[in-house]
């Protein structure tokens, strides 16, 4: 019997404005499980940029670790992204939030001028070189363009981050809901998701695709 393929998924905190985007973090998990493969969740075990309250949109006066929040999401069952070795998994995924673009990354504070996490860069620059796929949502290509140059992505249709994407060397293709964009040098996969004005049922449909995507690349 063939041996389930595994998938890392990378979590940026809990929480839209300030972490990983709620939905597009829990249909990645499902739409992996669905499509017969399984999941290990990892966070940079870093604090969080800042605190945002998620009923008001202002900043709160309080900081909070990236992985301990993520962990919220994974139900306890995450480890550190230093933990993160490519050689045992199949491919590695990103969900988006504002916290792939202030905790993984500063691209929201320093656009295209933004640093990456080490440990997020160590990850993707690891399993591209073992020839393995990586997924992004949402605002997570913007992350991959800013490590890997010259990718192929999607976030949709905005305008100026199309402009950001395109500054760090990458290419942008528009995209509606669900659609998946494929870089094939690098097997790089990416969706839109909330970078467009969408529907929990159009995250899922989004998530899904990447990852059959992935899976149908590996």
């Amino acid at each position: 019997m063939e041996k389930m393929k595994k998938i890392a998924v990378v979590l940026a905190g809990n929480g839209v404005y300030d972490g990983a985007e709620i939905h597009e973090a829990t249909l990645t998990l499902l739409a992996i499980a669905r499509n017969g493969a399984t999941y290990q969740c990892f966070a940079p075990d870093v604090e969080q940029a800042h605190v945002v309250n998620h009923l008001t949109g202002e900043e709160m006066a309080e900081t909070r670790n990236v992985l301990v929040e993520a962990a919220r999401i994974a139900r306890g069952n995450i480890k550190p992204l230093s933990d993160y070795d490519a050689k045992n998994f199949d491919a590695i995924m990103f969900p988006g939030g504002f916290g792939a673009a202030k905790n993984l990354c500063t691209f929201a504070f320093d656009g295209v001028d933004c640093t990456v996490n080490p440990d997020v860069e160590q990850a993707v620059r690891s399993t591209v070189a073992e020839g393995k796929p990586v997924g992004a949502l949402c605002i997570s290509p913007v992350l991959i363009a800013k490590i890997l140059g010259d990718v192929k992505v999607t976030i949709g249709q905005d305008e100026a981050t199309i402009q950001a994407i395109e500054n760090l060397g990458g290419t942008h293709q528009k995209t509606t809901h669900g659609q998946v964009v494929t870089d094939d040098k690098y097997k790089v996969v990416t969706t839109p998701c909330y970078m467009l004005d969408a529907t929990i049922d159009q995250i899922a449909d989004g998530a899904d695709n990447v990852v059959k995507k992935i899976l149908e690349i590996m």
